[in-house]
């Protein structure tokens, strides 16, 4: 399987405090890889480097081939990489339907003057979305929610929702920051079944941070411990989780 993500000696420091230091990772593409470690390891830096909420002071990001180090959040959005947050960041006061098409603009266009003149192009392109999130809705079996607010779904299903909005970016890499965080053991096995279905259905390459180990014993192929802003470990899960010294740093002696 041909490599979709390749990570060499990613850094970034702040204020003299070097919060990732030489990270390296090779995701290939359709694996489900997870990143693991104790809080303020700099799991969610790393995101935010991937996705260009910060600049790197060294190393090389290659999504599919493409150097996209140090590139604009839109223009990594639009190389193919998507994004959720530990904590759901939903447009609220929105519908449903319209927070997918928030995601769908990654790919439709008209100008301002043809929305507010109303031209063809506006409205055949405006038809498009509806269409496509309508497709993407029923995926999740959200499409009975359409014309609800945002804010009012349930947390399980303001979770889905969320992933619907970034997979309509149409990416190649999703990033799952804590997609169980605050869910009950029932929410987190319904939550691994949608993953793994996202990963088949979409041929989805998925990097995911996680501290429920039985969500990432459970899903993930491979995985990465950091620790100190360092990688303490990698390889494939069961190896990782019993390694002696991510048993110390991280599960616990």
């Amino acid at each position: 399987m041909e490599t979709l993500l390749d990570v060499k000696n990613l850094g970034i420091s702040f204020g003299g405090l070097r919060a990732v230091n030489a990270f390296d990772i090779s995701i290939k593409k359709e694996e489900l890889y997870g990143l693991i470690g104790p809080n303020g390891a700099g799991k969610t830096t790393i995101f935010n480097l991937l996705t260009g909420v910060y600049r790197p002071d060294s190393g090389k990001v290659i999504l599919d081939g493409v150097d996209i180090t140090g590139r604009k959040v839109t223009d990594i959005s639009k190389a193919g990489v998507a994004r959720t947050f530990q904590n759901i960041r939903l447009f609220r006061q929105l519908t449903v339907a319209d927070n997918v098409k928030v995601g769908l603009h990654n790919q439709h266009h008209y100008t301002a003057v043809e929305g507010i003149l109303r031209l063809p192009r506006y409205s055949r392109v405006e038809k498009e979305m509806d269409d496509k999130a309508m497709e993407l809705l029923k995926v999740f079996d959200l499409e009975d929610y359409a014309d609800h607010l945002a804010a009012n779904l349930p947390y399980g299903q303001q979770r889905k929702l969320e992933i619907a909005r970034a997979l309509a970016t149409n990416p190649k890499l999703l990033l799952l920051d804590e997609p169980a965080a605050g869910m009950n053991p029932n929410e987190t096995g319904a939550l691994m079944e949608m993953i793994q279905f996202v990963r088949e259905k979409f041929h989805m390459t998925i990097l995911l941070i996680e501290h429920d180990m039985k969500l990432v014993s459970g899903i993930c192929e491979k995985l990465t411990v950091l620790n100190f802003g360092e990688v303490l470990a990698q390889g494939e899960t069961s190896k990782v989780l019993n390694n002696p010294k991510v048993i110390t740093a991280y599960l616990g002696e």
